[in-house]
């Protein structure tokens, strides 16, 4: 593919709301744009680049004998509450109750 056939929408302008470097450059340059706030949606360019990052990683991580695993988005809340860390982000995090009853929650780390 031809790199005047692929989308890349750069700003001319620094958005108002941008105040880190990186996300100024990041808006400018075209690899992503924000959908609401602290969401951002990642633009042709931006995929791109976190393919090339995650196969770098994952090239190191093969050399060094590690192991790839992917975790669900959505965990049970009980999960948070038996570290103890649901107090602690309980409030902030997006939750909701399943068919069965039971409360999930959106994870934000994968630290439990």
């Amino acid at each position: 593919m031809l790199w005047s056939e692929n989308l890349i929408p750069t700003l001319k302008e620094t958005p108002a709301e941008a105040e880190a470097i990186s996300h100024k450059l990041m808006l400018r340059a075209g690899l992503i744009r924000k959908l609401s706030s602290g969401v951002y949606s990642y633009l042709p360019l931006g995929r791109r680049v976190l393919n090339k990052v995650e196969q770098i990683i994952r090239e190191e991580m093969n050399a060094s004998g590690a192991q790839e695993l992917l975790l669900p988005a959505l965990q049970p809340a009980k999960l948070w509450k038996d570290s103890g860390r649901y107090k602690e982000l309980g409030k902030v995090m997006i939750s909701f109750r399943n068919r069965q009853g039971k409360e999930m929650i959106l994870g934000p780390t994968h630290e439990e």
